[in-house]
């Protein structure tokens, strides 16, 4: 009897048929953090955000999918990038997005979240998707509202979406993480976005290697299970492709950064420091670039780079994501 290979196996492409008799249901209310998703759900949005990448191809693109569906974009961070693909990513699926960021919300008059959070909800929108800068704030929204909570990012703690288009980025290149190394560079310690990529590329079966000053890196990562290194030259040595991470100053203590200059001497990707990883190595940043801190210019805009690439798979992932999240109780998928 012939065996028919399921997407929990690490070696079978995301992008490969489907087992026959497969369905794509989708079991989550929220989206908090990727550590609350099997690999089935991973392989359910990378399916889902490749037939939306195709749709954004089109001359015309969108679709009637969640027409008459409305998303509240509640933005107490700034953003351009997640901002910007979500509202993009719900007109294209003909939703009615509304955008409410701190400074024109009744915050700065000293309104609790709680309040605004209820206020929201008795609107009766579909989805409310949340970036705050308090770790934990999206679960303090989604214990209080009857509709999806997608976390946009929130604090430290996670920013699930970016971790989702990040694998889907590096799937449609390579189809598969397993055997793949993938370096995290930068400031970890602040970095949500690092946090949910160890956990989602891992689980897809990469190997991850963190690097960055010792003042930059969590007091907790030598239990995150990867490999950490403060050696540019060493992280990347062999690897299939290196993350670079915005530095977090907003968030930083003073002191932990002598100098931008030394940092950038040590620390910033540019192809001279990429001598010794793998040949077709690829290069990532989530945004916004700083240019000769993080990453070299020439090298932001070589043909390595998919920087690009990663906004346009935000918003086919994001896509993916409403879609799944609002018409979960359409299809009857239960939690």
């Amino acid at each position: 009897m012939k065996k028919t290979v399921g997407y929990g196996d690490t070696t079978v492409p995301f992008f490969a048929p489907r087992p026959q008799g497969a369905r794509m249901s989708w079991p989550h209310k929220d989206l908090l953090d990727v550590s609350q998703l099997s690999r089935d759900d991973v392989a359910v949005v990378m399916k889902t955000a490749a037939s939306f990448r195709e749709i954004n191809s089109r001359p015309v693109k969108k679709v009637p999918t969640l027409k008459g569906r409305s998303v509240v974009l509640f933005f107490a961070e700034p953003s351009t990038r997640t901002k910007t693909s979500f509202d993009m990513a719900g007109k294209r699926l003909s939703a009615d997005t509304f955008a409410l960021t701190k400074s024109g919300s009744s915050l700065v008059k000293g309104e609790s979240l709680k309040d605004t959070v209820l206020t929201l909800l008795a609107m009766n929108p579909d989805a409310i998707v949340i970036r705050h800068g308090e770790s934990g704030a999206a679960a303090f929204v989604a214990e209080r509202v009857t509709c999806a909570v997608i976390n946009a990012g929130d604090g430290r703690h996670a920013h699930p979406t970016q971790a989702l288009l990040d694998a889907f980025t590096l799937l449609e290149k390579w189809g598969t993480l397993a055997g793949k190394t993938v370096c995290i560079l930068g400031d970890i310690a602040h970095s949500r976005v690092a946090r949910s990529n160890v956990i989602l590329l891992s689980m897809l079966g990469a190997d991850v290697r963190l690097c960055g000053p010792r003042t930059l890196l969590p007091p907790s990562v030598d239990g995150w299970g990867v490999e950490v290194h403060s050696d540019l030259k060493q992280a990347v040595a062999g690897a299939h492709a290196v993350m670079c991470l915005r530095l977090q100053l907003e968030r930083q203590q003073a002191g932990l950064l002598p100098d931008l200059r030394e940092y950038a001497g040590r620390y910033c990707l540019s192809s001279a420091a990429l001598a010794g990883a793998d040949p077709d190595v690829k290069v990532l940043h989530p945004g916004p670039i700083n240019r000769g801190i993080e990453i070299s210019s020439e090298l932001a805009d070589a043909g390595q780079s998919l920087i690009l690439d990663q906004v346009a798979s935000g918003v086919a992932v994001r896509m993916a994501l409403l879609h799944l999240f609002i018409t979960r109780k359409d299809r009857g998928d239960k939690e």
